[in-house]
């Protein structure tokens, strides 16, 4: 009897510890983007070198692409994106010389934790 409601009560905790875990939203956290160079939806009086974009979390340089649009959607041809061997948890793309226009670069990204995550960073140079 006394083994059964000890047996009880550990079940109920256990439970009680896993729709925790379960429901915080650490555990269903996936890569986004912490901080960008140049930032969402700036303007700029120069074209960047680079874009930098920085996750929350480590990412897989590897599997990560970013895709740069240009003035009417055009798209510009760019080196691949690389990681940052310092910082697991960022991805630069090495820019072309940019002209004056709108900008659109997409991003694709995999977490550690193996989910796909897709995003779009806007900025502008005059």
């Amino acid at each position: 009897m006394i083994r059964s409601i000890r047996f009880r009560s550990t079940a109920a905790a256990l439970a009680t510890a896993l729709a925790a875990l379960w429901a915080s939203p650490a555990a269903h956290a996936h890569a986004r983007v912490q901080t960008s160079t140049p930032a969402d939806g700036a303007t700029l009086a120069t074209a960047p070198s680079a874009l930098h974009i920085r996750f929350n979390e480590p990412i897989e340089a590897a599997v990560s692409r970013v895709t740069l649009l240009g003035p009417a959607g055009a798209a510009v041809a760019t080196s691949p994106a690389q990681g940052d061997p310092a910082d697991a948890n960022a991805l630069s793309l090495p820019l072309p010389r940019l002209a004056a226009g709108s900008y659109r670069a997409q991003w694709v990204t995999m977490g550690r934790d193996g989910h796909r995550m897709t995003g779009t960073l806007h900025f502008t140079v005059k």
